[in-house]
């Protein structure tokens, strides 16, 4: 017996600046987002969190330990922060001199500040440069996803085991990834809808407006060429025609 085919398309760091925060906005609106994740660690524009609340989108936790400056106190936690008290860039180099305690402050700190934000508790969890994909933070991770009761990205097959070992959700499948050149184009995105596999999928996007608040970012003018692809009409003629179900993380 076949298996309907679902679709979860998670645009990443709603709230990194005003320009992503209102291309992802604008990416549910007029395209095939469903989900986003939200960046505590940068204080949200009032008005555009007000859209967020009012958009229909559902709100997971992008949790950070690798951008920006944390929510907890620096000096708390030597082990996740240079000597100016930001985080470090390299999600490998953080696990291998993280001290998990001070990630469980942090991580738990970031919980409570979407708490304050959203009003409630995540739809999921996932991380930025998914620094939760490696150990010891998996493991983490995965604590905090099965204390919640929500689910959590899977970005591969040794996440997803670790995941349901634990009694976690996480979706079937994952596609998506930031590089030199934007991952999801209208061409990418057509291809992937025609293509998908049984089950549940998610897709992991970056719809954004560049502007200098990005310039610092390795994936900034990518994202307006996803947000063309994610908001392209064949995108949603194509999810149509193929009987695809557009989903979230709270249908899993």
């Amino acid at each position: 017996m076949t298996r309907p085919r679902v679709l979860i398309v998670n645009a990443d760091d709603w709230g990194l600046t005003a320009g992503v925060s209102r291309g992802i906005l604008h990416a549910c609106r007029h395209g095939i987002v469903t989900s986003t994740t939200l960046l505590v660690t940068r204080p949200p524009d009032p008005a555009l969190l007000e859209e967020l609340r009012g958009s229909g989108l559902a709100v997971g936790l992008h949790l950070n330990l690798t951008l920006g400056a944390p929510v907890s106190a620096a000096a708390r936690l030597p082990s996740l922060v240079d000597g100016e008290g930001r985080f470090i860039r390299d999600a490998r180099a953080v696990a291998e001199r993280v001290k998990v305690d001070e990630a469980r402050i942090e991580w738990g700190a970031q919980i409570d500040a979407f708490r304050r934000i959203m009003g409630g508790f995540p739809t999921h969890l996932d991380s930025h440069h998914h620094v939760g994909g490696h150990e010891p933070l998996l493991e983490l991770m995965v604590f905090f996803a099965r204390a919640l009761k929500v689910p959590m990205r899977a970005q591969d097959a040794p996440v997803r085991q670790a995941a349901r070992k634990a009694g976690v959700r996480t979706p079937d499948h994952f596609v998506g990834e930031s590089g030199p050149e934007p991952y999801w184009s209208r061409e990418r995105v057509l291809e992937q809808l025609r293509a998908l596999p049984e089950g549940v999928s998610e897709f992991m996007t970056h719809p954004g407006y560049y502007n200098e608040e990005l310039a610092y970012s390795r994936y900034g003018k990518q994202r307006e060429t996803e947000l063309a692809g994610l908001t392209d009409p064949a995108a949603r003629e194509v999810v149509a025609r193929e009987g695809i179900r557009l989903a979230t993380f709270a249908n899993l």
